[in-house]
C-alpha cells in the first residue's frame, strides 16, 4: 500500500485514541477537519516535500497529536495560570513563526476556533499549501503570511508567539520580541529539556514555566517552554 494512503477509519481511530490519551475532547466536526488537513498534507507532500514524514499514520502522531499536546496551554485556565492575558473567549491572538506546513498553528486553529492565529514562514511553497488548506477547510480564524519574521511589523501585538523547532530560545527571543503585546509570552516546543538554551537567554528574559509533554505514539521527549520578559 502507498504509505501516503490509509483507511480513513484507521486514521480516525488512531486520532481518537491519541486525543483520549491527551485528555482532550474535540467535537466530531473538528476531528473531521483535522483528518481533512492530514489528507491534504499527505497529498501535497508527494509533490512539494512539505515534511520529511512520509507515512500518513506517522503524521497523526508526529504532526497532529504533537501540535495538539499544547492546546490546553493556549486556552482557558491553563492560559491564565501561565500568565498569558485572558481577555475573554475569542480574543487571544497568537503568532506561529516558522509554521512550515501549518504546525502547530493551523492544527491549533482547527481545534480552537475561538482563538486567532497568524502563521508565518519564508518558504513560498509551504505558505501556498497553508493558504490552500485554510481555504478548503473554510477556517475564519487563521491567516498565513510569507515573510521573514524579523521583517514583520504587526498592527497590534500578539498575546503569545508559538514555535515548533524554529530556533534556539535566545534567537527566538531576539527575532520575535517586537511581535509581542505587553505581557506577551513566547511558547517554544522543544524535544529534550533545553538547559543550555535557557541558560543562554538574554538577561531581560526568564523562564516562566516548563511542561513535559507526553505525545501518544512518540517515544522521544517533548517539552513546552514558556518565556516571559522580566518586569
Amino acid at each position: 500500500m502507498d504509505n501516503n494512503v490509509s483507511d480513513p477509519q484507521v486514521l480516525r481511530a488512531q486520532l481518537q485514541r491519541g486525543l483520549a490519551t491527551l485528555a482532550l475532547t474535540l467535537p466530531g466536526s473538528v476531528v473531521e477537519q483535522l483528518l481533512q488537513y492530514l489528507a491534504l498534507l499527505a497529498k501535497w507532500n508527494r509533490a512539494y516535500n512539505l515534511t520529511a514524514v512520509r507515512d500518513i499514520e506517522q503524521m497523526v502522531s508526529r504532526h497532529l497529536l504533537d501540535s495538539l499536546a499544547v492546546l490546553p496551554f493556549i486556552q482557558g485556565k491553563k492560559l491564565q495560570a501561565e500568565g498569558l492575558r485572558d481577555k475573554g473567549i475569542g480574543s487571544e491572538k497568537f503568532a506561529d513563526v516558522g509554521t512550515g506546513a501549518g504546525l502547530p498553528g493551523l492544527v491549533l486553529a482547527i481545534a480552537a476556533p475561538h482563538q486567532q492565529f497568524d502563521l508565518f514562514d519564508s518558504n513560498g511553497k509551504k505558505i501556498r499549501f497553508v493558504k490552500q488548506a485554510i481555504g478548503e477547510l473554510k477556517l475564519a480564524n487563521v491567516t498565513a503570511f510569507q515573510s521573514r519574521i524579523e521583517q514583520w511589523q504587526p498592527d497590534s501585538g500578539y498575546d503569545a508567539v508559538l514555535s515548533r523547532a524554529f530556533a534556539s530560545l535566545s534567537e527566538m527571543a531576539a527575532l520575535c520580541e517586537h511581535l509581542l503585546a505587553p505581557g506577551g509570552r513566547l511558547l517554544a516546543m522543544k524535544g529534550n529539556y533545553p538547559d543550555d538554551e535557557i541558560a543562554a537567554l538574554p538577561p531581560h528574559w526568564q523562564l516562566q514555566a516548563a511542561h513535559a509533554l507526553q505525545v501518544p505514539d512518540e517515544p522521544g521527549q517533548r517539552h513546552l517552554i514558556i518565556l516571559s520578559r522580566r518586569q
